[in-house]
């Protein structure tokens, strides 16, 4: 039996989540980020689920993913969808969930080589 370890081919990886911070590629971020399947990740100026705005989904569009996974923080919370407007309309989907299952199916889907982007929310 072949063992092999499975790395996202862009080399973003999330390795750890403890509701405070997230760990990629091995450096802890103790705030709201950007996690693109490939390139740096990015500061997102959100510290509170209800402080979201147009502006915060709009940053995304810069980055052209195919997909956004959401973690909307601890637990999940749907964004009115007027607020991902711009993303609907370049056709790029957009999933909603909370942080630990945003972080797993974010690395599941950048380890298939698919161009996602995984916006967290960590509430401070």
């Amino acid at each position: 039996m072949k063992f092999q370890l499975d790395e996202p081919q862009g080399g973003n990886s999330i390795s750890k989540h403890d509701g405070r911070s997230v760990w990629v590629n091995g450096e802890a971020y103790g705030s709201s980020l950007l996690v693109p399947w490939r390139g740096e990740v990015q500061a997102w100026a959100l510290s509170r689920f209800d402080e979201l705005s147009g502006s915060h989904f709009e940053q995304i569009l810069s980055l052209k993913p195919e997909l956004v996974i959401f973690g909307s923080g601890a637990r999940i919370r749907f964004a009115k969808p007027a607020l991902y407007q711009s993303l609907i309309q370049a056709r790029i989907g957009v999933e909603t969930m909370d942080l630990a299952a945003a972080c797993r199916t974010y690395n599941v889907l950048a380890s298939e080589g698919r161009n996602v982007l995984a916006a967290l929310l960590i509430e401070v």
